[in-house]
């Protein structure tokens, strides 16, 4: 891996120790640098769980991911960083509280000395800060107030504010583990990510979020939406909000269907 490029992408110089202090910042700014996103999906783009081919897209590229591609690539620059980093699978809650299937999610799990600690930068709205996992009392955070409660089977229910979000499993998972999900995800008419576009990540002052032709952005609590008027506006603010550059828009959902993989979608 090309550490340099892809702290240069998050805008950090090398951290100087392997401590919390970096893994603070460095999730920080991974969050606010490289945004939540399923364009691969509504564009033809396989989803391709490789090392070199996420590098490739987050760096190169200078695009975005949903979880296995953001934590996949962030648990292995960790590592090269010279933290202990796994990542584990975990299972999303639905509206009635009821978890999702096995592997539904990838999280990250940084041992620093006695302390684990929970990493996820790509969950889309998630904590900002490393959350200890064997804390008894809320964490709090920009983004609200984390709980996490034994579970069974050894398994981690985390909450935020009072929501059960999802189901972590302390086994550790190889990236590979994740590629039937991702392809299930990527493909079924029931994924949530082939119903939904989105394109978001957090600010110093909230959020943005960029779904279809809708900016959304909300400024200190404040939400504000805008309908933007042409093709020319959504690319513009991909790239102006997002640093994402496209040759073409990504399909719509229920506009047709999902076009072939074959051009070339993104430049950097």
């Amino acid at each position: 891996m090309d550490v340099d490029a892809y702290l240069a992408r998050l805008d950090l110089p090398v951290p100087p120790a392997a401590d919390l202090a970096a893994l603070r910042m460095l999730q920080e700014r991974h969050l606010m640098h490289v945004p939540f996103e399923n364009l691969s999906v509504h564009l033809g783009e396989p989803i391709e769980l490789t090392e070199e081919a996420l590098f490739d897209k987050l760096v190169r590229h200078r695009r975005g991911g949903f979880c296995y591609e953001l934590n996949g690539l962030f648990a292995a620059l960790l590592r090269e960083l010279g933290f202990t980093a796994t990542l584990h699978a975990a299972r999303v809650f639905n509206d009635a509280g009821v978890p999702g299937p096995p592997l539904d999610h990838a999280a990250v799990l940084v041992q620093l000395d006695d302390e684990q600690y929970l990493v996820d930068v790509g969950f889309g709205k998630f904590s900002r800060q490393p959350l200890a996992l064997s804390a008894v009392e809320p964490q709090s955070d920009l983004e609200g107030e984390y709980l996490l409660l034994d579970a069974p089977y050894g398994d981690v229910d985390v909450l935020r504010d009072g929501k059960p979000e999802y189901r972590l499993e302390r086994r550790p998972r190889q990236l590979s583990d994740f590629a039937p999900m991702a392809w299930w995800q990527s493909t079924s008419p029931q994924s949530h990510f082939t119903q939904t576009l989105t394109c978001s990540r957090p600010t110093a002052q909230g959020r943005v979020t960029l779904s279809g032709d809708r900016l959304i952005e909300t400024v200190d609590g404040v939400r504000h939406e805008v309908l933007l008027p042409n093709d020319d506006a959504v690319r513009m603010a991909y790239h102006v909000y997002f640093g994402v550059r496209l040759r073409r828009l990504p399909v719509r959902p229920g506009e047709h269907p999902l076009g072939a993989s074959g051009d070339a979608l993104t430049t950097s």
